[in-house]
């Protein structure tokens, strides 16, 4: 009987120690950081991953979220510093970097989220409100992203968080302006491109001109060139001319009588009307040309002819 009771209370006992111990131990994951309160006051915060050891009963494990976390915001209307409006869709990423004051000042993640969206729609209005519509879609974007990080970071020191990184998806004008802006846009380009197109031609124009110009200079020295060369060559042959005449006349007049020959009669359709002992063909009637001998007495009644003019050798 005895044996019995001191069974019952040894196995109570081992039930005792198993729960205190199941109590006094937690685990803490890499992902996350815990908090251990005690009796609604925080007493300790624990971020190494593995098992841990806490006061059984009384302890409460609050774990809490150590991953960057992301917060989508809503798009926002937002007026830029030339009074147009854009809408503004934007987001962040951030991680509780003090989960104490976390757990004191906010508590929760969503809680967190509703926060840190009203600093940041905040920060977009207080940093796009300083520049230009064209500032925020095209010359400072990165830059205004790094300005806004920094001031919803340094708004959310104070609960414990810390913003990584600040995006601007997208900046656009509202759905009713952008059809008037695009229209503005494009007759500004086609303006441009008109004056482009204008000031293109006006330079073709000028090369044209200018390689005209060149062309017309080039023709005329080239002309120059090739009279100068021509009467070097007239020059020439009339020098050797002169000089063949002088060294044997009868062959030059010859040569010369042949060439009015070849020159003269080269068409079809040449008619002479000469005397046969004309000094033209006088070649023909001796070959070393010579005037042939006229009879001594004429015919009664016979007109006497006139010479014909010789043709005068080239």
């Amino acid at each position: 009987m005895k044996a019995g009771i001191a069974g019952i209370v040894a196995l109570i006992v081992l039930l005792v120690a198993i729960i205190v111990g199941w109590s006094s131990l937690f685990t803490v994951r890499q992902t996350e950081q815990v908090l251990l309160v005690r009796l609604g006051e925080p007493v300790r915060v624990v971020t190494e991953p593995g098992l841990h050891f806490k006061a059984p009963f009384i302890d409460t494990v609050i774990s809490i979220d150590k991953r960057i976390l992301d917060l989508e915001n809503p798009s926002q209307e937002v007026i830029a510093s030339d009074q147009k409006r854009l809408v503004v869709d934007a987001f962040a990423r951030y991680r509780i970097k003090n989960a104490l004051r976390f757990y004191q000042s906010i508590g929760s993640i969503p809680a967190a989220n509703i926060q840190l969206t009203t600093l940041l729609n905040a920060a977009l209005r207080r940093v796009l409100g300083e520049v230009t519509f064209i500032q925020v879609v095209r010359d400072e974007r990165e830059g205004l992203m790094q300005r806004i990080r920094a001031q919803l970071d340094r708004e959310a020191d104070g609960y414990g968080i810390e913003v990584i990184d600040v995006r601007i998806r997208r900046a656009d004008l509202p759905d009713q302006n952008s059809q008037a802006v695009y229209q503005r846009m494009q007759t500004e380009r086609q303006r441009e491109a008109a004056e482009f197109r204008a000031q293109g031609g006006q330079k073709a124009q000028e090369i044209r001109s200018k390689a005209d110009r060149e062309a017309t200079v080039i023709v005329a020295e080239a002309n120059s060139q090739a009279e100068e060369i021509r009467g070097s060559g007239d020059a020439e042959r009339n020098r050797l001319f002169a000089a063949a005449y002088g060294k044997d006349p009868e062959f030059f007049s010859f040569y010369r009588s042949m060439t009015a020959y070849d020159q003269s009669l080269k068409s079809s359709d040449t008619r002479f009307l000469l005397r046969p002992d004309s000094e033209f063909f006088r070649f023909f009637a001796n070959s070393s040309g010579r005037p042939a001998t006229r009879p001594a007495t004429a015919a009664p009644g016979a007109a006497q002819a006139a010479p014909e003019p010789a043709a005068a050798p080239r």
